[in-house]
């Protein structure tokens, strides 16, 4: 009888164990991270064997696979396919951990077929997304003065977008007439990254400048008082007043896109490392605690967080991908308990991210499902996307490193 209710009592503390109660339990589970990399590994192996069955063309990247496909839906590495830069990222960061040389020539070709976007007039704001994923990933890797050369064109090109009546880059030209003025996005927050290192490699100290004016702009008009972001805001070109907030991508203008979200908690964070200003550090943990405290129990978010149908809408694997990896390095910019509660957050993200709810089977190339591009345009649901993917693997980098 005694062994019976200790049974029975065991029983039910779990079943009535909050996530609060169970936070020491549930940060020592542990990350595979060894595991995480050889499988990554060979999802890389099998996409270059699924490219190379017929002569390669190293224009075409790989973007998404939908739900009931097995391989790659590739799209050519044009200046307006913001995603090109992912996949040679995904190459350089599965050679920095496999070592496997094969993958290094991989990267080299893919990446040196988007060289020549530093050479045109820039498109959008997403040229950083497209050059310091792929150059910048090669040029910390090898060093190359080539590398170095296309990273500081294209910095200079991107700034061509910055307005300094408004205070931020523009970030979609075409779409101006559309959104009615001068539009900032939260995807922007990462291109900022590539104007940071610009101006610590040789580039002009304007381009620090403009990433930290930019920075500021957007703290100070694209976030509610909780922390959570807008995905766009719209100025007046001319006179630089913010006309309005408004989303683009999430389920409403008042809503929080969680990738939107994502984006911002990774861009402070990176903001702060570049200025050490302890304004962008608060602000990063503004904004990743407004997103944390609102998380499922898996620790992977819906697409947005408003979505009314929520349990039944989609999970968006990729903005769980970015905010680990952020994670990762905000915590150590952090006092310690806090750095500790950031880092078992990331680790609980990888862990739920690498389980069999989210890992790709065998029979498809990528590593993760359960993406989310653009619902309201009905593009990219519940699918493997490629950055998703190259967050995961950056994530897994970042933690090798923080355990070696």
């Amino acid at each position: 009888m005694k062994i019976y209710s200790l049974i029975l009592l065991a029983g039910v503390v779990f079943m009535t164990c909050g996530l609060a109660a169970c936070t020491q339990s549930a940060s020592a589970e542990s990350m595979d991270v060894a595991g995480a990399r050889d499988y990554c590994h060979s999802k890389v192996e099998k996409t270059l064997g699924v490219l190379s069955r017929d002569s390669v063309d190293y224009t075409m990247m790989p973007r998404n696979i939908a739900a009931g496909d097995s391989v790659w839906h590739c799209r050519k590495a044009t200046p307006d396919e913001w995603c090109a830069g992912f996949w040679p990222g995904v190459l350089w960061y599965d050679y920095e951990l496999s070592g496997d040389e094969k993958i290094r020539e991989q990267a080299e070709r893919y990446t040196a077929s988007l060289g020549y976007l530093s050479r045109k007039p820039v498109f959008d704001h997403d040229l950083g997304f497209l050059i310091f994923c792929s150059y910048g990933n090669g040029y910390r890797l090898t060093g190359r003065d080539e590398y170095k050369d296309v990273i500081l064109a294209s910095a200079d090109s991107l700034a061509t977008l910055y307005n300094p009546t408004v205070g931020t880059l523009l970030s979609w030209p075409r779409n101006v007439e559309m959104l009615g003025g001068h539009n900032t996005i939260m995807d922007n927050m990462i291109n900022l990254e590539m104007l940071f290192w610009a101006a610590r490699n040789g580039g002009e100290h304007r381009l620090y400048d403009i990433a930290v004016k930019h920075a500021e702009t957007t703290m100070n008009n694209q976030f509610r008082p909780d922390g959570t972001c807008y995905h766009v805001a719209v100025y007046d070109a001319e006179k630089g007043n913010l006309l309005r907030c408004m989303t683009h991508q999430g389920y409403a203008d008042n809503s929080t896109w969680a990738r939107g979200q994502a984006w911002a908690i990774y861009g402070y964070t990176m903001v702060y490392r570049e200025t050490k200003d302890k304004r962008f550090l608060d602000f990063a943990r503004k904004v990743t605690d407004a997103y944390l405290e609102r998380l499922p129990d898996d620790y992977v978010p819906y697409w947005d967080f408003d979505d009314p149908t929520i349990p039944a809408a989609p999970r968006d694997a990729s903005a769980a991908c970015v905010v680990a990896s952020a994670l990762l390095e905000l915590q150590g910019y952090c006092v310690p308990e806090e750095g500790k509660r950031y880092m078992d957050m990331a680790r609980k993200m990888l862990v739920s991210l690498s389980g069999k709810e989210y890992r790709s089977a065998d029979s498809r190339c990528s590593f993760l499902d359960h993406s989310v591009g653009h619902k309201p345009a009905g593009s990219e649901i519940d699918a493997s996307i490629i950055y998703a993917d190259y967050y995961y693997i950056e994530a897994l980098k970042r933690l090798k490193d923080l355990e070696s």
